[in-house]
């Protein structure tokens, strides 16, 4: 009996369900950032370079996450909610 990888599954997926700490905690402070700067542009704001993302644990809610993104021209908090766009504010 021949035991390997399921047809279907792409190896990266298989990889973090085995070795969930290993696979993602490496890049989630950048896949954080560039996520949050890839949705306010889509929002039509302006992030030239996003530098680094902080969640707001005093302004976050359970299912409700607050970020503060700081991008090379400037800094926003970021509101998200499942299923919504997220609000923007320009920081100063």
């Amino acid at each position: 009996m021949k035991i390997g990888r399921p047809t279907g599954i792409p190896a990266l997926v298989l990889a973090a369900v085995l070795a969930p700490g290993a696979v993602c905690a490496q890049d989630d402070g950048e896949t954080v950032r560039s996520m949050l700067a890839a949705q306010i542009r889509s929002q039509g704001f302006v992030c030239e370079k996003s530098l680094g993302a902080t969640r707001d644990a005093r302004r976050s809610k359970p299912d409700h996450a607050v970020w503060v993104l700081k991008c090379s021209n400037a800094n926003y908090r970021v509101s998200r909610a499942p299923d919504m766009a997220a609000k923007v504010e320009p920081l100063r």
